[in-house]
Formats: C-alpha cells, structure tokens, sequence
C-alpha cells in the first residue's frame, strides 16, 4: 500500500486502489470514484471491476464495495446503503412452469445463480435458507438478467439490475410472499486499528451519495 500524505488543504496523495463489483460498478460508484480524483488531484486512484470475489489482502487492495450479505470474515465493513431485490422470471417461463408461491415449490424449479449459493427468503419475520439447483450459472448479475429474460429459470437479482426489465414487462415477480431480507452496500477493508484516511473519505462520499438518492444508491 503506498504510504498516505495529506496536503495542508487537506487533498490526498498516494494510491488508492479499489475492487468494485462489475455489474453495477461502472453506472453506480464509478461516477462517485471520479468525484473523488476531481476533489483530490494528488490522489492515484486504481479500480478492479470485477463480480469475482476479490482477496483483499492477497492482492494488493485498500478496500472494496461489496453487495449484499457479507460473509463471515475477518475484514472491517461499513454499511453505506441498502440494497434491494427481488426473485424474478420471464413470463415464457412462468407460462411454460408455473410461479413457485413456497421455497418448498421452489426447489421444483430452475435457478440461475452465480455458483452454489444460497437464496435467504422472508417466511413471516423468519429468514430461511434455500440451496436452489440449475443448470444454468454465471459469475456476473447482467448474464443472469439476460438468462433469465430468456426463459432460463428464476433469478435472484437486485432492483437495479431488473428495474427496467420489470417495468417493460420482459421479467415478472416471482415469490413475492417470500422476499429477499433486506441487504446492503458495504466498504469493506482489511483489519486495522484505523482506517486510512482514503479509505474514510471514500466511505463517508459514498454515503452521501446513497442518502441523496431517490433510490439510495440506485440499488
């Protein structure tokens, strides 16, 4: 990590070097990224666009915004915003196979993930834990957006990635009594008694992008 320097104006020097999941990255926080390097000229800013998950440590990163549930790890997080989504299908499919109204049905049914992941569902005030299974898998949400407006199955993804999709009717709801727990947005980074001065400031820009948002952090 290069050693950090504050100008008396408070500008930032040295580099800072950022994992972003690709499927929202560029249209979300890559605008907030350049905001940054606008405010602080001396500020070398890397960014790693990428949905496959990132060794913070291993190679080479400050931090990374991370979606949705974290792990259990030893990395330091700060919520930044919430996230919401929603189980989704075309309406081919659901003609073709029904809609599942109960995780029990939905195990009849194709899932469209990003590996073997497992799918946490609303049951009242109760979350439950599902292990879909499918033939059809991609590392990154847009592939599975495409999957899933093709017929393909039933895709777990966030409003920002389907919105318009379900709005032009080209994916419906699906499960809709069974939602996803809400999520969040996160700055994640490796342990440290104190974050890096970059590292806050990026947060804390962040944040006031996600609480200025009619839709916090279009998510």
């Amino acid at each position: 990590m290069a050693r950090e320097a504050i100008l008396p104006a408070g500008d930032l020097r040295g580099r800072l070097r950022v994992a972003v999941p690709f499927s929202l990255g560029p249209t979300h926080f890559a605008p907030m990224l350049a905001e940054m390097a606008r405010r602080h000229p001396g500020l070398h800013i890397q960014t790693c666009y990428s949905d496959r998950f990132v060794d913070l440590i291993a190679e080479g990163y400050d931090c990374a915004i991370r979606v949705g549930y974290l792990q259990d790890s030893n990395l330091i997080a700060r919520r930044i915003g919430p996230v919401h989504g929603k189980l989704v299908a075309s309406p081919d499919y659901v003609k073709a196979h029904g809609s599942p109204e109960t995780p029990e049905e939905l195990a009849g049914h194709q899932a469209l993930m990003q590996g073997t992941e497992a799918w946490q569902l609303m049951d009242g005030d109760k979350v439950i834990t599902v292990r879909p299974q499918g033939r059809f898998k991609a590392d990154n949400g847009t592939a599975l957006v495409a999957a899933a407006a093709a017929g393909l199955g039933i895709a777990y993804l966030p409003d920002w990635l389907t919105h318009e999709h379900v709005a032009s009717g080209a994916l419906v709801p699906v499960m809709t009594r069974h939602p996803p727990p809400p999520a969040g947005a996160y700055v994640v980074r490796p342990p440290g008694q104190h974050p890096a001065r970059k590292i806050r400031v990026l947060t804390e820009l962040l944040i006031e992008y996600c609480d200025r948002s009619e839709h916090p952090a279009g998510l």
